[in-house]
């Protein structure tokens, strides 16, 4: 009987298996395939095997290295902010007040609007002429009046992470709200009654609680960001140091391959994005372990 729902089991879920192969594992072994070669998508050029020489280039390629630092540094900044207002957010909503589900549901409006439209929308905000953002940053002397934020290196990346913040604080304080409503409330009580402030039951009991949901949170995130292109292709179309890995590889693998033998290293850079996601959610997952034990 055992033997036989194996079998069952094995025989429901194949479908499921099929489909992922199909649509997961087969175009990220074609990826890697792929990258081992020099072609482009037109006619007439030769498809040279070349070894690891694309991903060799990767680190020639100046243009490659800025976008990577631009990846990196927007993943650090906006996923910390995020995990610290994402916290902030969820411990305010987990309080008892009037209208708290309404508030609840109001918070999710941001994380709910697709990428594409609040993109555009930030976009005009931010007009150096007409936007809403551009005067309340003059009102507040964070520009000179007349400044294109979206058209000035350091302040068009800071531009997008606000945009990123805006909108993806909501998703880190629902995960971080669920992970605060199974914490038993008889630990606070009991806190309470033996003297402990609310900073303290924040730091004993709170924090260490929710930290394995933060970490699920985190990986989330970073994964996310560290593949993040609607928002910087929308806002600024990568242009004043604002490129990252997967806006750059959208110009390699949809401009440079239908021009030159590019679509190979457009690969590469691929490989490359799944290698760093890769790596980050190993090392997540073991900090991760760590603290459970």
């Amino acid at each position: 009987m055992e033997k036989r729902s194996g079998w069952t089991a094995f025989w429901m879920i194949l479908p499921t298996i099929l489909v992922i192969s199909v649509v997961a594992f087969f175009p990220l072994f074609k990826t890697f395939y792929d990258s081992f070669y020099s072609f482009g998508l037109r006619p007439g050029i030769e498809r040279r095997f070349v070894g690891l020489q694309n991903y060799f280039r990767l680190f020639e390629d100046t243009r490659f290295i800025m976008a990577l630092k631009n990846t990196v540094f927007f993943t650090v900044i906006s996923v910390s902010l995020e995990t610290v207002l994402g916290v902030l957010i969820a411990i305010v909503v987990h309080q008892r007040f009037a209208l708290r589900g309404v508030v609840r549901a109001a918070m999710l409006v941001p994380w709910a609007i697709p990428t594409a439209i609040s993109s555009q929308m930030w976009r005009w905000m931010f007009h150096d002429q007409f936007g809403i953002m551009s005067r309340l940053w003059e009102k507040l002397g964070i520009i000179e009046p007349g400044t294109p934020i979206l058209g000035t290196p350091g302040l068009a990346m800071w531009a997008i992470i606000f945009v990123d913040v805006w909108k993806t604080t909501p998703f880190m304080a629902l995960l971080i709200l669920a992970g605060l409503q199974v914490i038993p409330e008889d630990i606070y009580e009991a806190a309470r009654i033996d003297g402990a402030n609310t900073i303290q039951r924040f730091f004993r009991i709170t924090l260490p609680l929710i930290t394995p949901t933060i970490g699920v949170a985190l990986i989330f995130r970073t994964l996310d960001a560290l593949r993040v292109f609607d928002v910087v292709y929308i806002m600024t179309r990568g242009a004043v140091n604002t490129e990252t890995l997967a806006v750059y590889n959208r110009h390699v693998l949809m401009d440079r391959a239908f021009t030159g033998a590019w679509f190979g290293y457009g690969s590469a850079i691929s490989v490359f994005i799944f290698v760093l996601i890769s790596i980050f959610a190993i090392l997540y997952i073991k900090s991760l372990r760590l603290k459970l034990d």
